[in-house]
């Protein structure tokens, strides 16, 4: 079930409390607009009109692979929508969190869980990009000349997730593993955490 707000402050926020409130999964939740957006370690997420801002719940069941390879999951089912929606672009999944075309920022993803629900939160720049970020961003719509509305590319979104999350379950982490792989960052590219930088050298 996908449902459409002109303006939040969150949407992973939102759909935190609809969790909590007993919501299902499978539930999308997107914006045309949020007031609050975040990104990783509390990082303002602009969030003007144009683009995707979206959130989704998944619950946790005994026997899924660890609830942090979500962002995995997220990741490759991000990936293969962008593609879908722009054929003839290169896209990469930067660890951990990012898309990046053309060494620049496009989209990103946020998990944040509450007892047995992970959210998921996905910002794409789909028709504009940020230019004072003191660091490259890109839109869609730069990349290929257009991009397709929120609306149309949160339900391609919708369906591939759906796709990875059932592979997820039913196959385990792996296959998941490898097709994230296979859309990285080559190895020796550089990569930060809180604890330090280093070079990205595979995945365990």
């Amino acid at each position: 079930m996908i449902r459409t707000v002109e303006e939040t402050r969150s949407t992973n926020d939102d759909v935190l409390g609809l969790a909590r409130g007993g919501a299902p999964e499978g539930l999308w939740l997107r914006a045309e607009r949020q007031t609050g957006g975040r990104g990783r370690q509390g990082r303002d997420w602009q969030s003007p009109p144009g683009n995707l801002y979206a959130s989704t719940l998944v619950r946790l069941r005994p026997n899924d692979p660890p609830a942090p390879t979500l962002a995995m999951v997220a990741a490759v089912a991000l990936h293969e929508a962008l593609g879908l929606s722009a054929p003839g672009q290169s896209f990469v999944i930067k660890w951990p969190n990012d898309i990046l075309a053309g060494g620049a920022k496009l989209a990103g993803i946020l998990l944040e869980r509450a007892d047995d629900a992970v959210v998921i939160g996905i910002g794409v720049n789909l028709a504009y990009h940020p230019e004072d970020l003191g660091r490259p961003v890109t839109s869609l719509a730069a990349l290929a000349g257009a991009s397709p509305e929120g609306g149309i590319f949160v339900e391609m979104l919708a369906d591939t997730f759906a796709r990875w999350l059932a592979r997820w379950r039913s196959d385990g982490l792996e296959p998941v593993r490898t097709r994230w792989l296979a859309a990285a960052h080559p190895i020796g590219t550089a990569v930060s955490t809180p604890e330090g930088h280093g070079l990205f050298v595979g995945l365990d």
